[in-house]
């Protein structure tokens, strides 16, 4: 019984840590993302422990944009959703140590929403504790 407790005791001191380490992260990283020879803008954007990196992210209107999304080391799964048709942004992807590859074409100016899905029964959802960022579409 006493290990149970010692077990159950760890995992909570875990879960703290974790959510006093995404608290301290920083929620306002942005990058613009600069059209390659190619033609087409690429952004790489990490998820972990309740953010995404950068969070905030400017592309161009009407230019190819290819995100390459992973998430780092760990238990929790996360996932990247933007559901924003009217701009031509729609994706839904889980998320795993190995990138995934998504493609779009921004045809709207504005700000529009990315965030994880996931949520655990009884705790808030990964988006709720800031896991969310925002393409800026600019001309």
């Amino acid at each position: 019984m006493q290990r149970l407790l010692a077990r159950f005791i760890f995992c909570i001191a875990v879960f703290s840590y974790g959510v006093a380490y995404a608290d301290a992260q920083d929620k306002s990283e942005a990058y613009t993302a600069t059209v390659d020879s190619d033609g087409v803008q690429h952004v790489r954007i990490i998820g972990g422990s309740y953010f995404f990196k950068p969070n905030r992210i400017i592309v161009k209107k009407g230019v190819k944009v290819e995100l390459s999304v992973s998430k780092e080391p760990g238990m929790a799964p996360h996932s990247i959703v933007a559901n924003a048709p009217e701009a031509g942004i729609v994706f839904d992807e889980s998320l795993n140590g190995n990138p995934k590859i998504i493609t779009f074409t921004a045809t709207a100016t504005g700000e529009y929403v990315f965030y994880c899905k996931n949520k655990l029964p009884f705790f808030p959802s990964h988006r709720e504790k800031g896991m969310q960022g925002i393409f800026e579409v600019v001309e």
